[in-house]
């Protein structure tokens, strides 16, 4: 009998599998019956993780490669991107692909380069992207294609002549745009060229050729600054529609008249700049406007101020009380000036007079 069963021992070894050491972490490769996988070898790798480019800083998902004197944009840009900041560098264009893979985008800063060309599809990927800055550049044309999503343009300081009617096309997204000193003129402003801009609240176009106000302007602005240009007139029709503006920055200009019911068009107005002008008198309507508080008149050429150009007949008549009157630098001889002049005026103080010098 035992002979019997030292025999079935022996059997029963000879057919085992030979021993095998079981690793830590060999439960991660077991199957649901129970089956163990070979154990990896050691030359497998960990998954390789986000690469930051060259010389670049990155934290998190936010890429920093700016003053760097790159000529071309990166090409190892991590895919999960949310800002990438390349201002201040040597980019002369910006080609189809240098952007393909950067589906999370938030936020492109490009500012004081040497961007001459744009490529019609660079912008194609960026599907998420919101902030888009671009000034300080040498761009003759708008880019074309620009993001949906976006809320945020800034384009200003480049060579840019001309704005398209399909310049914004299908932006409904922008709230803030400034195209300021560009070589721009008015007619080189197509008409609705801003029809899309549904949502827009702020823009500047200050610092170019235009002689005129834009027309066609959204109803949701609130902000409008057409300072440092060559507008000599402001027209109501121009103004008609901008129900929601509160302030109104024509500072710089060579305007000489303000057009009867201008200020009728623009119900709530809180702030007017017309300083630095060629103005002879204070514009009309600003008796019956109810909401104004604020209005820059200084350096112009207003030689003489009535005692109702700022303030209805009546007293407690205005909502809103005046909380800054400027009218220094102007020849008006400011000691003949009624104190009943600004009887709508919330402190004496807030009104500036005298200080004129003949030129």
């Amino acid at each position: 009998m035992k002979s019997a069963c030292l025999s079935l021992l022996l059997v029963t070894v000879c057919w085992a599998l030979p021993f095998r050491q079981s690793g830590f972490l060999d439960f991660m490769f077991e199957d649901g019956s129970g089956d163990i996988t070979p154990t990896p070898t050691l030359d497998m790798q960990p998954p390789a993780g986000p690469v930051c480019p060259f010389r670049c800083q990155c934290h998190l998902r936010v890429i920093q490669c700016s003053d760097l004197g790159l000529k071309n944009v990166p090409e190892d840009i991590p895919s999960d991107t949310s800002l990438l900041d390349l201002q201040n560098n040597k980019i002369t264009e910006i080609k189809e692909n240098d952007f393909k893979n950067l589906k999370s985008l938030h936020a492109l800063i490009l500012v004081n380069n040497k961007i001459t060309i744009i490529h019609p599809k660079a912008f194609v990927p960026l599907m998420k992207l919101q902030r888009l800055y671009l000034s300080k550049n040498l761009l003759k044309d708008m880019p074309v294609n620009m993001p949906k999503n976006l809320q945020e343009l800034r384009i200003h300081e480049n060579a840019i002549t001309r704005i398209k009617r399909s310049s914004f096309e299908g932006m409904v997204n922008v709230i803030v745009m400034e195209l300021g000193s560009n070589p721009l003129k008015s007619g080189g402003i197509e008409n609705n060229a801003f029809l899309d801009l549904k949502r827009l609240s702020y823009i500047r176009i200050s610092d170019t050729n235009i002689t005129s106000l834009p027309k066609g302007l959204p109803s949701s602005l609130s902000e409008l600054h057409l300072d440092g240009n060559k507008i000599s007139k402001v027209d109501a029709d121009t103004l008609k529609g901008l129900k929601n503006l509160a302030k109104l920055g024509l500072s710089f200009n060579e305007i000489t008249t303000v057009e009867n019911g201008s200020l009728a068009n623009i119900p709530h107005l809180r702030e007017l700049h017309l300083d630095n002008n060629l103005l002879t008198h204070v514009p009309p309507g600003l008796p019956e406007h109810k909401y104004i508080q604020v209005i820059y008149l200084h350096n112009n050429k207003i030689a003489a101020v009535g005692t109702e150009d700022f303030c209805p007949p009546g007293y407690n008549t205005k909502k809103a009380m005046y909380s800054g009157i400027s009218l220094f630098s102007n020849p008006v001889p400011y000691w003949e000036v009624q104190p009943v002049t600004f009887r709508c005026v919330f402190d004496r103080s807030a009104i500036q007079l005298g200080n004129y010098r003949k030129k």
